[in-house]
């Protein structure tokens, strides 16, 4: 539209760059999941496969945008960090929402066969998206720690939710057991009604996903002679493990670095 009498349009656009000197975090959710769920079988309350397959997106996106410091994710949900000095995109944030949460999406739809083989995708998954900036660093461990102790809450109530439905209780029946409970009653019930140890189930489902890059050997290319050339390079790797306490953050200190 330039030099033209319709550019004038132009001004109605709004200007939404974040705040410079800021961490920027972009959380996606995923919408109308319950259903989404439900329609695709998905265990209760943990279906391994689909968490594997959001961690599995979170990494490619990590690889398609370098900048990206770290993500957390929990259920139908993720969030990538974006560092204080990031010009991507001009801090636009409707230009790295939209990325980022496409690049999701898109890696979603192509990698469920891998993931969830013979379940066909019967319907459209789709995310929502948001950025927020954080001034200090110790907002966006307190923003990570909220999500992790989220992650515990949530896994906890719907363990014991879902071992009373399928034990015969109704929906209605299991929310009243479990309303104004506690942790500890919640542990107890576990193991006292159907044999299950909270500390023993998986990280991923307590603790959620933690995705950092770490160094490692890949090849890059082969000689003539047929034998790998490695090199190392930093990837996309998928932990499950406490970020609340110092030692994660102490172990790397390059995730907060300027």
């Amino acid at each position: 539209m330039a030099n033209s009498k319709y550019e004038y349009v132009k001004q109605y656009e709004l200007d939404d760059t974040l705040l410079p000197g800021c961490w920027i975090v972009v959380r996606i959710d995923g919408k109308g999941f319950t259903k989404f769920c439900d329609v695709h079988g998905f265990e209760k309350p943990n279906d391994k496969r689909a968490l594997d397959l959001m961690d599995a997106c979170a990494a490619a996106v990590m690889t398609e945008f370098p900048e990206i410091r770290l993500a957390y994710g929990e259920s139908d949900e993720y969030s990538f960090v974006l560092p204080r000095s990031t010009d991507m995109y001009g801090r636009r944030a409707s230009k790295i929402v939209s990325l980022i949460v496409s690049c999701f999406t898109a890696n979603y739809v192509a990698r469920w066969p891998e993931h969830l083989p013979g379940t066909p995708l019967a319907s459209t998954p789709m995310f929502d998206g948001r950025a927020v900036c954080y001034p200090l660093d110790s907002h966006l461990r307190d923003y990570l720690s909220w999500r992790q102790a989220d992650t515990h809450v949530n896994n906890q109530y719907n363990t014991c939710f879902w071992a009373l439905v399928k034990s015969g209780k109704t929906p209605t029946e299991a929310q009243a057991t479990l309303k104004g409970t506690l942790s500890g009653f919640k542990n107890e019930l576990l193991f006292r009604e159907f044999g299950i140890n909270y500390a023993h189930l998986p990280e991923q489902f307590k603790k959620g996903s933690v995705v950092v890059r770490q160094k490692a050997m890949v090849e890059v290319k082969q000689r003539e002679d047929g034998s790998p050339v490695l090199r190392e390079r930093a990837l996309p790797a998928i932990l499950h493990c406490d970020i609340i306490g110092d030692g994660f953050w102490q172990e790397r200190p390059h995730l907060l670095a300027p």
